[in-house]
């Protein structure tokens, strides 16, 4: 048996997982969630936004086969230098970033579960769950979470539908969005 000197196809994932995080971002920070779904344009407001296209990604993602849930690990890699990058852009010092990286991986962890949770319940505890997580008081908080929730089910459905292989191929399409998505 002759021994192979090429990696696991999936071990390759680093360039795929950057380019799918390089999407999700992109999406994130299409304007109309800042201006007419009333998210702040700020980094808590854009973190929100980027987290709820992460599950998304990542939901489907865990429905795959090995190089998939690879590929999740890779992408969930690549969050958290990103998060790192932003820490010290913010000023955080050096000495600093490890224990804000361990509270923030451990933070986004639970976020990502309790969408997952949520989405598993339903609508309702979907919607409440977003309206929780995001940077505004009371009302507005709601009101953005009603405007969210249709969009993440629909984000995960179309998701559904595509071949696992084009996510793990790096190739993402989000649908529409529209101030009329709900």
């Amino acid at each position: 048996m002759a021994l192979s000197l090429n990696p696991i196809p999936w071990r390759r994932n680093g360039a795929t997982a950057e380019k799918l995080y390089g999407a999700i971002v992109a999406q994130a920070r299409l304007p109309l969630f800042y201006q007419a779904f009333g998210l702040p344009d700020t980094l808590e407001g854009r973190f929100s936004v980027l987290s709820l296209h992460l599950f998304a990604v990542l939901h489907r993602l865990g429905q795959g086969n090995d190089e998939a849930l690879y590929l999740s690990q890779k992408l969930i890699d690549t969050f958290t230098a990103d998060m790192e990058t932003v820490l010290r852009e913010i000023g955080v010092g050096d000495l600093s970033i490890p224990k804000k990286m361990r509270g923030l991986a451990a933070s986004s962890a639970a976020l990502l579960q309790s969408y997952a949770a949520a989405f598993a319940e339903g609508d309702e505890a979907l919607a409440a769950t977003i309206a929780e997580t995001l940077p505004l008081d009371g009302d507005a908080a709601v009101a953005a979470a009603q405007s969210l929730a249709p969009y993440l089910k629909e984000v995960v459905r179309k998701f559904e539908a595509q071949q696992i292989s084009r996510l793990v191929a790096g190739k993402v399409n989000f649908p529409q969005i529209s101030e009329t998505s709900e």
